[in-house]
């Protein structure tokens, strides 16, 4: 690798060189020599930036994670707009795209990386624990004006649809699950609902 290169923003690169790894590889294949070869610098520059490779992946996860906080803006701006199925369908297909899929998939299968989140993240999984939260508050939204049911219960539908989702997306990553698929778990969730 060469040396004496500087890197600007060296967290980003490895971050990004790490999603790339994680795409094509696999949790497997995510180790601090597969990401700095991504990212064609020396393995000494990941350990200088951080403590060990489980804070690496532990600070990547939250990275990502925050990242999805744009969805849930804008899921919240659809509340009164369009069909509560549509926005839904629409926000699961836009969470569940393969970088979410693959961030997830991390977690559940590297215990040190679990074991360094709880001291930042105490329940849940990242990714997922902000897709219910953040559907649980468009569901109230949607309460709230009336075009989802008084007695609904936002706070066990939204992890119903998230749970859903991820096995849906998941079980079928490529091809990806169709926009007919995705409506009709929607719908199936929540039927009974809706006004």
């Amino acid at each position: 690798m060469p040396t004496g290169v500087a890197l600007r923003d060296v967290r980003a690169q490895l971050f990004d060189a790490a999603e790339r790894v994680l795409l094509r590889a696999g949790p497997n294949g995510l180790t601090s020599r597969a990401v700095t070869m991504e990212a064609a610098c020396a393995k000494g520059v990941l350990h200088r930036h951080f403590t060990d490779f489980d804070t690496f992946l532990a600070e990547l996860v939250l990275d990502r994670a925050a990242r999805f906080e744009t969805q849930a803006v804008a899921l919240r701006g659809r509340a009164g707009d369009g069909t509560v199925v549509d926005n839904l369908a629409a926000a699961l297909t836009d969470l569940f795209g393969p970088v979410a899929l693959g961030i997830v998939g991390l977690v559940i299968s590297r215990d040190g990386l679990r074991a360094r989140l709880r001291q930042t993240w105490p329940t849940g999984i990242p990714v997922l624990t902000d897709a219910t939260a953040t559907l649980a508050s468009y569901l109230d939204l949607e309460r709230q004006q009336g075009r989802l049911a008084a007695n609904a219960d936002v706070h066990a539908l939204a992890p119903a649809l998230v749970g859903a989702g991820h096995l849906l997306f998941a079980g079928q990553p490529d091809p990806p699950p169709t926009r007919g698929d995705v409506h009709a778990l929607v719908a199936a969730v929540i039927v009974g609902h809706t006004r």
